[in-house]
C-alpha cells in the first residue's frame, strides 16, 4: 500500500486537465513512463517526497473519499486570490465584474444513470441528460473563468428505475423537472457567501429577462444586463416601443474599429410589474448594427445607468460579452481537449469533482495564454501564443513534453514571487 498526500493527488489530477489528455486511462500511459521526470516534478510542485507515481484509479478513489464540495471550494479561493491581487480590475464595467450566467450539456446516457437524471424524450428516443449551470467572469479580451456552477438535476422523490418504460416516462412528466431557472436561484446564495463584497453584474440571455432572475439579482445588490426580446416580456417592450419616441436626445452614434456603424437608442426608468406583483425598475438599449449590407438588432435591460459616456461599455462589456461564456467557455472545454461531456467517472459526486478540476486548470490555462510572462515571448516573434504555437491543443502539448523530459530548476520555485498580469491582445 502507498500512501499519497492530498496535495499530491490534488497535483496529479490538476495534469489531466492542463496537459489535456481526455481520459483518465491517459494518466497511466502519457505521465506514469518510469524514465521521464513527472515524478520529481510533481514532487517538487507538491513539496513532497513520493517515490512513485499513483494509477488513474487513485485519482478516482481520493476524489470519492474527499467529495465534489471541498475541490468546488479551492476553485472558489484561486479566483478569490486573482480578484484580491487586482488581476481582474482590467475586466470591470462602471466597478463591476461581468459574470454570464448559461446552462450547458455536460453528460448524455442512453440509460438512466442516476436518480438524479434529466428525461428528454424525442419521438421514440430517450436520453438521460446531466447539464450543469455556469456563471463565468468574462470580459472582451476572452476571459471565461468559472466562479459558480450548480448542477440541474431531478430531486430524489422521481421514481428510479435503470430501464425505465412508459409508465415511468409518464412519472417524469408529472413531475416539474429542474430547470436552469430554478438552479440559477440555488446559485445565487453560493455566489453571495463566496463573494459577499464583490461587486457583480450579471450577463444573461432572454431566458433570465423575467421577474425571478430580476428578483434573485435585487435581492443580493448585483446589477445586470439581460437580453430585451418582446416575446419574454411583451407588455414590457411595448411601453419601451412608446416611450422611445418621447425620447429623441437618448440617441448616440459611432462606429467600430472594422467600420461597423453603431446607433444606441435607451429609455431610463421603466416600470415593469412581473407575473408575481414584483415591482422593478429597468433602463432599456436599442443598438442597431450596420456592417455593410447586413443590418442586426439588439436590446437589453439593466439597471446600470444609460447615458452618452456609459452605453457603448453596457453594450459590449455587460451585453455582447456574454457570448464569451460559450465560446471561450463551454466550447473551449468541450472542444480543445479538455473534454468537458466525457464521463470520468460513473459516481455522480466524483463526476461533479472531476468538473471542478477541469474549471481550476481551466483558469491556470486562461492566465498562462493571456498572462503576462507568455504573451511578451511572443511578441519577440510578432505572434500571438496561439500563432506561435499553432493551437491551444499544441501549447498544452509543449507543456506536456517539457514536464516529461525536463526538471525545473530551482530557480522556478525560490525566485523571488512575481504577479502575472493579464494583458489585452485584442
Amino acid at each position: 500500500m502507498v500512501t499519497y498526500p492530498p496535495c499530491f493527488l490534488l497535483g496529479w489530477g490538476l495534469l489531466l486537465f492542463l496537459f489535456k489528455l481526455g481520459s483518465r486511462r491517459q494518466l497511466d500511459f502519457q505521465l506514469r513512463d518510469p524514465e521521464s521526470r513527472v515524478l520529481e516534478n510533481l514532487n517538487q510542485l507538491s513539496d513532497c517526497q513520493q517515490e512513485s507515481l499513483p494509477v488513474n484509479k487513485t485519482l478516482s478513489h481520493f476524489l470519492g473519499h474527499v467529495g465534489s464540495g471541498p475541490i468546488a471550494g479551492l476553485r472558489t479561493q484561486c479566483v478569490q486570490r486573482l480578484i484580491r491581487n487586482k488581476v481582474l480590475e482590467g475586466s470591470r464595467l462602471l466597478g463591476h465584474l461581468v459574470f454570464a450566467v448559461d446552462g450547458t450539456g455536460l453528460l448524455c446516457f442512453k440509460e438512466r444513470h442516476c436518480p438524479h437524471c434529466l428525461v428528454h424524450r424525442n419521438g421514440a428516443s430517450v436520453y438521460y441528460l446531466h447539464p450543469v449551470l455556469e456563471a463565468k467572469l468574462v470580459d472582451l479580451r476572452g476571459l471565461a473563468v468559472s466562479i459558480g456552477s450548480e448542477f440541474i438535476e431531478n430531486p430524489m422523490e422521481i421514481p428510479f428505475k435503470a430501464r425505465p418504460d412508459l409508465a415511468t416516462l409518464t412519472e417524469y412528466e408529472t413531475v416539474k423537472q429542474d430547470c436552469e431557472l430554478k438552479a440559477f436561484a440555488r446559485l445565487a446564495p453560493q455566489l453571495k457567501a463566496a463573494f459577499p463584497q464583490l461587486r457583480l453584474c450579471a450577463s444573461g440571455d432572454s431566458l433570465y429577462a423575467c421577474g425571478t432572475a430580476l428578483t434573485i439579482c435585487e435581492q443580493n445588490d448585483w446589477s445586470f444586463v439581460l437580453t430585451f426580446k418582446p416575446g419574454r416580456t411583451p407588455s414590457l417592450w411595448k411601453d419601451f416601443e412608446g416611450l422611445l419616441k418621447l425620447s429623441p436626445n437618448n440617441r448616440l452614434k459611432c462606429a467600430l474599429a472594422d467600420g461597423t456603424r453603431q446607433l444606441f437608442r435607451w429609455v431610463n426608468d421603466l416600470d415593469y410589474e412581473d407575473d408575481q406583483d414584483r415591482r422593478h425598475k429597468l433602463n432599456a438599449l436599442l443598438c442597431q448594427e450596420t456592417s455593410g449590407q447586413e443590418k442586426h438588432t439588439f436590446a437589453r435591460i439593466t439597471d446600470l445607468p444609460l447615458r452618452q459616456n456609459t452605453v457603448c461599455d453596457v453594450a459590449a462589456r455587460g451585453g455582447r460579452v456574454r457570448s464569451k461564456i460559450e465560446n471561450q467557455g463551454f466550447n473551449i472545454q468541450k472542444n480543445s481537449g479538455l473534454n468537458l461531456e466525457h464521463a470520468y467517472s460513473n459516481e455522480p459526486d466524483v463526476l461533479k469533482a472531476f468538473y471542478y478540476l477541469l474549471q481550476m486548470a481551466h483558469l491556470f490555462l486562461q492566465m498562462f495564454e493571456m498572462g503576462s510572462l507568455l504573451q511578451p515571448l511572443a511578441k519577440e516573434y510578432d505572434s500571438s501564443p496561439i500563432e506561435l504555437f499553432g493551437s491551444l491543443k499544441n501549447l498544452n502539448q509543449r507543456l506536456l513534453e517539457c514536464f516529461r523530459y525536463f526538471t525545473l530548476g530551482e530557480e522556478a520555485l525560490t525566485s523571488p514571487p512575481c504577479q502575472i498580469r493579464l494583458i489585452d491582445s485584442s
